[in-house]
């Protein structure tokens, strides 16, 4: 059984996901932990209703990155962490986290990288006029949603679609691709080369 914890900073839908595909058996794997930077993140209240521990680390407490991220470590040795997902976590993971869990942190980022990286991705290639939009889902590396990607799908961008909608959209794509990508993690089933991750089937 691989232990899980999730890094956040919002709402948590994401997490939801992963919990929920859980305990429906799709993803044999267990959620130990929940952190937040953010003391009030409404995913926090999630991981709580599950019977989750919930642990807050603000990062205003410490001097340096550095500490920050060697706190969160110690949280993780400590539920016997094996993967890290990041759902919403809105920091940018240093070198202090990576070399602890190389190749052992995802993320899911709402356009279908390369395109639009960083902030407010939806609304990026919502005023950008493309067509087609979606998610990815990709190892983390030093640069900000560059590492290798394990999958993506894609939302069509509808005439009538506003910033919101389209972004309604692709998070109902987020919330299925994620636990699958999970999945490909938990049963061993990827291997990266170089910058391409291949599927074992």
């Amino acid at each position: 059984m691989m232990n899980i914890a999730v890094l956040v900073s919002g709402r948590g839908s994401n997490l939801q996901a992963i919990i929920d595909n859980i305990d429906n058996g799709y993803l044999r794997a267990k959620v130990t932990v929940v952190i937040s930077d953010v003391e009030d993140a409404y995913a926090l209240d999630r991981a709580k209703k599950h019977g989750i521990e919930a642990v807050y680390i603000g990062h205003g407490n410490f001097a340096k990155k550095e500490l920050y991220e060697e706190e969160i470590i110690t949280v993780l040795e400590k539920h016997n962490v094996d993967l890290i997902l990041l759902a919403g976590y809105m920091r940018i993971v240093g070198y202090t986290l990576l070399s602890a869990y190389r190749n052992r942190i995802l993320n899911i980022h709402p356009s279908l990288l390369p395109s639009f990286p960083g902030l407010h991705a939806q609304e990026q290639a919502f005023r950008y006029g493309v067509k087609v939009a979606g998610c990815t889902v990709h190892f983390v590396d030093e640069t900000l949603d560059s590492g290798p990607v394990i999958l993506q799908r894609c939302v069509e961008v509808r005439e009538e679609d506003t910033a919101e909608t389209l972004a309604g959209r692709i998070l109902e794509q987020e919330h299925m691709i994620y636990p699958e990508a999970v999945k490909l993690v938990v049963e061993d089933r990827l291997r990266i080369e170089g910058r391409k991750v291949r599927i074992i089937n």
